[in-house]
């Protein structure tokens, strides 16, 4: 897929962002060991993925974000789940076994153990990347604004916001609050939220005067609640430090698991090398070839930025 259509409104990727290489988290524990420090887990030289195939699941986390990860019914659904149950399935890891918490409890509850992967298209960011493994990027996607129908306030992208001195929600431990502060929204112009039908609810009441998040999360937030006197404004990519934060996302891994992160990364690159098909497993979440990353965005240059 030529590159050009991958990034629309996005600009050029950064010149780091054109170099190859294999993410190393910070904190990896060495090969003699046998358990991750802090969990007991086992330690990733192969262990962990054959310890999935023997008990045929693997545990996920998710935080019910559409379109990312989020039960319909009773089933785990959205582009985390989809593609990681193609992929884990490759690997010979036939179940996926769901655990629903808090998107700001993700990583501390993988940390302790309590699942083996997050499965919710969360972001790359350095700050993420000294804590966890970030798989390869699963997705691009830009960010907008909701606001209220008609855009009242002539909002554009989060400086419009600060020049206006108004109210941005955001999610709690989502990266959006942190392209606000970069773009001089003060920070008790900030309000942090739980969950993204929190966000639509509280500009709806006016509690806000917009709401934060990648573009493709909001224009399903607007889809299922239809009615809503919402707009979503055209995406635009915030700038921190002078850098384009194109918000990819990924699969989170222990430290440690970086033979089973590179075992995923082998079968996502399957995926997102073939578009058509990457458009067939998660086309009805929102996703389209525009979404698909770029060979040249790698999690080692994210990580380092």
């Amino acid at each position: 897929m030529p590159q050009h259509k991958a990034l629309p409104r996005r600009g050029f990727l950064t010149r780091t962002a054109m170099l190859g290489g294999a993410v190393l988290a910070p904190g990896l524990v060495t090969a003699c060991s046998r358990t991750q420090v802090g969990t007991g887990a086992p330690a990733d030289d192969g262990e962990l993925l054959a310890k999935l195939r023997r008990q045929g699941y693997v545990r996920i986390g998710f935080a019910g974000e559409a379109p990312y990860g989020f039960k319909d019914g009773n089933q785990l659904a959205g582009e985390a789940p989809t593609l990681h149950r193609e992929i884990f399935s490759a690997l010979g890891v036939g179940d996926m076994r769901p655990t629903l918490t808090d998107f700001g409890a993700l990583i501390p509850g993988l940390l302790a153990d309590r699942f083996d992967v997050v499965s919710a298209g969360m972001a790359i960011t350095p700050e993420r990347c000294a804590k966890v493994a970030f798989s390869e990027p699963e997705f691009v996607s830009p960010t907008a604004l909701m606001v209220p129908k008609g855009n009242p306030k002539g909002l554009s992208d989060l400086k419009s916001v600060a020049a206006a001195d108004i109210t941005v929600g955001v999610l709690t431990a989502a990266v959006e609050a942190t392209y606000a502060k970069g773009a001089g929204v003060a920070d008790s112009s900030v309000k942090s939220l739980a969950k993204q039908q929190d966000g639509l609810d509280a500009l709806v009441a006016g509690r806000i005067d917009a709401f934060a998040l990648t573009g493709i999360s909001l224009r399903w937030l607007a889809k299922t609640n239809t009615g809503a006197l919402v707009d979503v404004l055209d995406p635009f990519v915030p700038l921190l430090n002078g850098k384009p934060q194109y918000s990819p996302g990924g699969a989170v891994f222990r430290p440690g698991a970086t033979a089973l992160r590179d075992a995923f990364n082998q079968e996502l690159a399957k995926i997102t090398g073939d578009p058509g098909h990457y458009v067939t497993l998660i086309g009805k979440y929102g996703f389209t070839e525009r979404e698909v990353p770029p060979t040249t965005l790698r999690t080692t240059d994210l990580c380092a930025a």
